[in-house]
Order: C-alpha cells, then sequence, then structure tokens
C-alpha cells in the first residue's frame, strides 16, 4: 500500500530542506515554570508573535455559549453556499481564531462559505468538557441562524491539531445530541488527536524534526484532562477514535510523516473506512506538525486537495 504518488515523492528535498527553518522542536519547553497556569500563559504570550496580519475581512461577535458569550471571528461572502466552522489548534490551551485568518479568508472568498471561527474557552483554566461545550454550541447556533442569516443549513467543520479533535468531537455531537448529521457536508481533519492515551507516535517519531515534542504533548493531555485515567480517556467524548464512527459524512484526514500525531490519523482514518464511513486520507512524507506554515510544493498540494475536496462537496 502507497500512502502518496510519485509527485509527491518527488517534494522530498524540498522538504527536508525546509525543516531547518523549524522555530520550535520542543527543547525551549525545560525553560518554563512548572505551575500549567503560568507556563501556559508564557506560551501564549509568545505565540502571538507568529500569528498572521489580521484580515480586513474578518468580523468580531460573539454567541451564546454554556458559561457566557463565545467570542468568534466571522468571514461571510457576498452570497453564502454553505457555511464552515472552523477550530482552530494549540493543543487546547493556546491559540485564538486570529491565527487562521489567511486560510479563513481564502474559504469565504473561494468557495463562498460563511466562516465562523470559534474561540473556544481553554485549559488548563477551562479542561475537559469547556472547549468541546463551546464547539457544539458554535454549531448549533450555526444550525440555528445560518437559514436566516445566510440562506443555507448546511456545513462543513474543521481543525488543526487540538482543533481536529475538536472538530472531530463536534461533529460526533451533531449526530448524537443534536441529530444533525445529515447537515454537515463533510469534516476537514489536519494533524488531529482522536486519542489522547497516546498513540505510538506521540512518545517518538523517530528522532525527526518536528514541532511537536512528546513531554509537551504529555503537558497538553493533562492540562486538558487533568487527573483522567486511561479507562476515562477512551470515552469516545474524550477520545473520537473509540466512537462508532459509522454514519459519517465525508472526512478529509491530513498529516505529515514526521509528526508525533501521525498514528493518530493513521488509525482515525482506517476506522472510519472500516465504518464504511467515506474518507480520504493525506499522507505527507518528510512533513512535521504544523507542515502548512513551511513555503514548499508539499504545502501547496495540500491546499489543492483541500480545496479540490471541498468543491466537491458543496451544495
Amino acid at each position: 500500500m502507497r500512502l502518496w504518488n510519485d509527485t509527491i515523492d518527488g517534494y522530498r528535498p524540498e522538504a527536508l530542506a525546509l525543516l531547518e527553518h523549524l522555530h520550535y522542536t520542543g527543547d525551549d519547553d525545560a525553560d518554563l515554570p512548572d505551575d500549567p497556569v503560568a507556563r501556559t500563559q508564557i506560551m501564549r504570550q509568545n505565540l502571538l508573535s507568529f500569528e498572521p496580519e489580521p484580515s480586513s475581512m474578518a468580523v468580531e461577535s460573539t454567541i451564546p455559549g454554556p458559561a457566557g458569550e463565545i467570542p468568534v471571528r466571522m468571514f461571510v461572502p457576498d452570497e453564502p453556499k454553505a457555511m464552515f466552522l472552523h477550530i482552530h489548534g494549540g493543543g487546547w490551551i493556546l491559540g485564538r481564531p486570529n491565527m487562521s485568518d489567511p486560510g479563513n479568508e481564502d474559504m469565504a472568498k473561494r468557495h463562498g462559505l460563511a466562516v465562523l471561527s470559534v474561540d473556544y474557552r481553554l485549559a488548563p483554566e477551562h479542561p475537559y468538557p469547556a472547549g468541546p461545550d463551546d464547539c457544539e454550541a458554535a454549531a448549533a447556533w450555526l444550525l440555528e441562524h445560518g437559514p436566516e442569516r445566510w440562506g443555507t443549513d448546511k456545513m462543513f467543520i474543521g481543525g488543526e491539531s487540538a482543533g481536529g479533535h475538536l472538530a472531530a468531537a463536534t461533529l460526533l455531537r451533531m449526530r448524537d445530541r443534536l441529530g444533525a448529521i445529515d447537515q454537515v457536508l463533510g469534516t476537514n481533519l489536519v494533524f488531529g488527536w482522536y486519542d489522547l492515551r497516546g498513540t505510538p507516535s506521540i512518545f517518538g517519531n523517530g528522532g525527526n524534526p518536528d514541532m511537536l515534542s512528546p513531554p509537551g504533548l504529555q503537558f497538553m493531555i493533562e492540562s486538558f484532562t487533568p487527573g483522567m485515567s486511561d479507562a476515562e480517556r477512551r470515552d469516545p467524548d474524550v477520545s473520537p477514535l473509540f466512537a462508532d464512527l459509522s454514519g459519517l459524512p465525508s472526512c478529509l484526514v491530513s498529516v505529515g510523516t514526521y509528526d508525533h500525531l501521525l498514528d493518530d490519523s493513521l488509525f482515525l482514518a482506517t476506522r472510519l473506512a472500516a465504518a464504511e464511513s467515506p474518507v480520504e486520507l493525506a499522507v505527507y512524507p518528510d512533513s512535521p506538525h504544523g507542515f502548512m506554515a513551511l513555503p514548499s510544493e508539499m504545502t501547496k498540494t495540500h491546499a489543492a486537495r483541500l480545496n479540490t475536496w471541498i468543491a466537491s462537496l458543496m451544495p
């Protein structure tokens, strides 16, 4: 079985050369304080310097949530054809919707999607189930207000890293709690996290360069699910890999081979296929977590595949 074609294989020398430009390999974590809240506050502040220029198309607003108003960032084209619930990454402890302005603006303009990016509550201040609850509330809000505001009740869900985890969890909640799975056109799951007990690659990726490190990953898991046992982390709402994955809409599952979350994507895609839910697995060789931030032919190939996938599912 081959996971990529000859064209992608030809991009591997460039991908390897670009690994020299990774700004983070996990070694800096040792200098951070042990207190989880103080540690994450420093990490959040450091991450701000890597945010892109804010999009002039973005509109900030709020929607009702289970613990008060939830900030959201919206990108609305002139004639929306469907909606997109975007969930940012950051290991459940970092990040905000602004990180993804370029991609969300492009989706709105290119595909006519009304994009809502949700600023869900972060751990360790707000551990599980705060983040998933906020994302479910955002999905319910889109289902309720989409027809009136934008003339559609159809939507995509998508996210990267921890956002991929939350996108998968929200998809399952839409099926099992909201009874609205038929309104989901597809789910874009980018190097997500689907088994919070830890898959083999989380503990080691062969020593290859990556944006993640095993100690950092363990810190994120403990921050999001403090004190949980492995048995508790097997709950499908915590680890979507353990869910019944039948009856789901199309999923695009993307990951690089150097990613410490590689196995999560490989396992999830296989289980989706076995459950006869439509799935496409896109694997990019010699690519780390967050490889889309590296200017490369691999990144262009991923973007092209995503755009083709979205276009094929549009109403």
